[in-house]
């Protein structure tokens, strides 16, 4: 029996020789996010470069909330090729199919619910050109919800303008810094170092991490993706809900040490861990008002994987407000702030 969860990095076969290969292969995993399809599709479609240049193909993982392929032949009118799992296999298992059935040099595994900005394949296509040693490149993105519209978050430019990143496995061994619709890969990579493993959080920080190990990675500055937010499903959502994200990442954290030298795996542990502690201890913050339950499994989590000073800060935010009550901590908060001079006057909460 096929194990959900796989220990070790699934091999991804060689294509045979002498079958007639496009460049791209654009592979739409999908599982319970039907309402979005449709834009990530026609995303895919406005920019298509013909059959002979591009594959496009939605493999679905027994999906149950819409008729997913009565829409790929509604919307793709023959264009997009459609496959169904035979049993529901679990997010790593239907990358590592998105990946075994794409026959294109460079793969793009676009999930059902983001969706690339006009010009994103193109500018992919120049960096490989431009850098022909690079095994994946990526460009910046940006964050929408789910009503489609952009999040004001804005993610910094590694680079000012397009080009390999110098030493990106230092970058990414210390937190992520992108997210997957901006990421493509070229299949001969995936054919080296295996597909996703050993977590269902964190996975493709591992995995550019494992990438950038042995490759080097280009980068455009350019916002040509969208990651989706905020939309209340998915394995993220739940894993918040759960607690499962912080053994996964405390997981992946380990992983990659093995990636980086010796000398620097400490010191990028203790900064992962914190920095991700932080991280979950706002989330925490956040997810008070609506699950207090959820909220305190991410802080007693994120205490247990570091203790740093700005940690400490927002676990003890979040227990004032635990106690206090989340309009009852605002509100003193907000009369705290009217007694202060005007030079402290900025909202720190």
């Amino acid at each position: 029996m096929t194990q959900r969860t796989p220990q070790i990095p699934p091999t991804i076969e060689s294509l045979p020789e002498g079958i007639v290969r496009p460049l791209w292969s654009i592979m739409i995993p999908t599982y319970n996010c039907f309402g979005y399809v449709e834009e990530t599709l026609k995303s895919v479609l406005s920019q298509d470069l013909g059959k002979e240049i591009m594959q496009i193909q939605i493999v679905d993982d027994c999906s149950t909330d819409g008729d997913v392929e009565g829409l790929v032949n509604k919307i793709g009118q023959g264009r997009v090729e459609f496959n169904k799992q035979c049993v529901n296999q679990g997010s790593l298992r239907n990358f590592e199919t998105c990946i075994n059935h794409a026959r294109g040099h460079y793969i793009h595994i676009l999930h059902g619910d983001d969706r690339v900005e006009p010009g994103f394949y193109k500018e992919i296509s120049d960096l490989f050109a431009l850098h022909p040693e690079a095994g994946a490149a990526f460009t910046n993105f940006i964050f929408i919800d789910y009503k489609s519209q952009k999040v004001d978050l804005i993610n910094r430019p590694l680079l000012s303008k397009p080009g390999i990143i110098s030493d990106f496995l230092s970058l990414i061994g210390k937190r992520q810094e992108l997210q997957p619709p901006a990421m493509v890969v070229k299949r001969k990579v995936y054919e080296e170092l295996g597909s996703f493993y050993a977590v269902h959080f964190g996975e493709d920080w591992e995995m550019w991490a494992r990438i950038a190990s042995k490759f080097q990675v280009a980068y455009s500055p350019n916002y040509l993706a969208a990651y989706r937010l905020g939309h209340g499903t998915g394995i993220s959502h739940n894993y918040f809900l759960t607690g499962q994200n912080i053994p996964d990442i405390k997981k992946v954290i380990n992983i990659i040490q093995t990636y980086l030298p010796e000398e620097k795996r400490a010191r990028y542990k203790r900064f992962a861990s914190a920095y991700y502690a932080t991280y979950c201890v706002r989330t925490a913050n956040s997810l008070l008002s609506v699950n207090k339950n959820a909220a305190l499994i991410q802080t007693k989590g994120a205490w247990k994987m570091s203790k740093d000073l700005e940690t400490s800060f927002w676990a003890l935010r979040f227990y004032m407000m635990y106690i206090l009550g989340y309009k009852k901590f605002i509100k003193k908060m907000q009369s705290i702030k009217k007694g202060l001079p005007k030079s402290f006057s900025k909202d720190k909460y």
